[in-house]
């Protein structure tokens, strides 16, 4: 009876710790949403595709200020990642518009929720507006493989 107990509060343990995230080099995509611009009408959510490669990462987000027409820039940025954690920087520039873009963010499991803002600047005057959204990468058996080197 004691060791059915122990068992049992075994398992209840294994099962209360959160799953740690396994952070792989692989594309994670996802959408960003930001609050609104001046310039623009409403709230809007992007395409973001975030590229990790040995503790480094790069990004591109696309960029829209109307609600049909996609700039043709999007912003870029790179980042760093630590343990579970990812930091991104980034810009855009477009015309007489610019902006710098900031964003950090945990991973669980296979994804990440990302939060940051955005300091537009436009013909002198300067907005700041925050965004939040999240990435996630396909699962593992999807990935691609690394092919082995041919013996010599």
């Amino acid at each position: 009876m004691v060791r059915v107990r122990h068992v049992v509060l075994e398992v209840l343990v294994v099962m209360a710790t959160p799953a740690a995230a396994e952070v792989l080099d692989a594309a994670y995509r996802g959408t960003l949403v930001c609050d609104r611009l001046p310039l623009t009408g409403d709230k809007m959510g992007e395409a973001i595709e975030v590229t990790i490669a040995g503790g480094a990462a790069r990004y591109s987000h696309v960029v829209r200020l109307r609600s049909l027409a996609v700039e043709a820039a999007a912003e870029q940025g790179t980042g760093m990642i630590d343990g579970q954690k990812i930091d991104l920087q980034g810009t855009w520039k477009g015309g007489s518009r610019e902006y710098a873009a900031n964003y950090s963010g945990s991973f669980v499991r296979r994804s990440a929720r990302l939060k940051g803002m955005q300091t537009w600047t436009d013909g002198g005057k300067t907005v700041t507006r925050a965004c939040a959204g999240a990435i996630k990468r396909p699962f593992k058996p999807f990935l691609p493989r690394n092919k082995k080197q041919a013996a010599a």
